[in-house]
């Protein structure tokens, strides 16, 4: 009994320290050294970060889905606003987004915008498939471990779909945890690409 009280005792500890981290401010990003860390919402979907807020994210790359031998990383977008945006073919929303994604590409893209997919935890034929039949014309890389998502540091790597809006410096200015569309996302994009 001593023991179960003991375990009760410590289990109600880390939760009260575990649930101080996670809602101090409701904010979930955790800027250690400037570096983006996710860091729980508290059940929110929707995150908006104010400049002086953002964490930054480097190291974000993996291979092209659809040009063999091809690496694709956000250093190739110096200077734009990144629309990144976690998928798999075997996704019912993310098959309803796809074409959302792609009018924010034709609508923003002469804005300094680029939408950049990750596919995770797919079959690269079923992935190809997906992305030609859609028409997108924007790249994504083909990652079906989600090691790209490491970038994004403790970023919930089994939400599927999900958006980040990285601003031109490349920090969060956003995240949907939840599909998106383009009449919601495209305000947020083009408020982002406007910032000075």
């Amino acid at each position: 009994m001593k023991r179960l009280l003991a375990r009760l005792a410590v289990a109600a500890a880390a939760a009260v320290l575990v649930g101080g981290c996670a809602t101090q401010g409701d904010d979930a990003v955790s800027k250690q050294g400037g570096e983006f860390t996710f860091v729980s919402p508290g059940g929110q979907t929707r995150l908006f970060y104010q400049p002086d807020e953002r964490g930054h994210v480097s190291g974000l790359g993996g291979e092209s889905l659809t040009e063999s031998g091809k690496r694709i990383s956000l250093d190739d977008f110096q200077g734009k606003v990144v629309v990144l945006n976690i998928w798999g073919s075997w996704c019912g929303p993310c098959r309803s987004e796809a074409d959302d994604l792609q009018a924010v590409q034709d609508q923003a893209g002469p804005q300094g915008v680029q939408v950049l997919g990750i596919d995770v935890r797919d079959d690269r034929s079923a992935a190809t498939d997906f992305h030609n039949d859609r028409r997108l014309t924007y790249p994504s890389i083909y990652d079906p471990a989600g090691r790209s998502l490491l970038a994004l540091r403790q970023f919930p790597r089994a939400t599927v779909p999900a958006t980040i809006v990285l601003d031109r410096q490349h920090r969060v200015a956003a995240i949907y945890l939840t599909q998106v569309v383009q009449s919601e996302l495209l305000p947020e994009v083009q408020k982002v690409a406007a910032e000075h």
